[in-house]
């Protein structure tokens, strides 16, 4: 990997932020894109989808604004990172958070999402 650990932190960043906005979430394509063909997510609901399900899912959601705390990547290998951080769920009705982990996969020139797992969290 001939980029810097703070450079892949920040790019990857981007792509988990952009997988929580709402034009995202509304585009079948870029979906697609950041998710990789054999994507599993572990939900924090204890539900499993693919790729195929996660999208459709996805598309039929209503938009909740969602904030990322305490983002940080390790390296596993060359062109495999794994991502952790705090997903703040911001409702009217009360806040919500989970433990989220991510591992983003470079095809390429490209990071894709191959696995995703969420964890309810009590606010303290």
């Amino acid at each position: 990997m001939s980029v810097s650990k703070e450079w892949l932190e920040s790019a990857i960043h981007v792509l988990e932020v952009r997988l929580l906005e709402r034009e995202s979430r509304l585009d079948r394509d870029i979906l697609n894109s950041l998710l990789a063909p054999d994507f599993v997510e572990f939900g924090a609901n204890g539900a499993v989808w693919n790729r195929t399900q996660i999208i459709d899912a996805l598309l039929e959601q209503d938009f909740v604004q969602r904030q990322i705390n305490d983002f940080q990547i390790r390296i596993l290998s060359e062109n495999v990172v794994l991502t952790t951080y705090r997903c703040t769920v911001l409702s009217p009705s009360g806040n919500s958070e989970s433990l989220r982990s991510s591992i983003w996969r470079q095809v390429g020139n490209d990071w894709q999402m191959a696995f995703h797992q969420g964890t309810a969290r009590a606010i303290e």
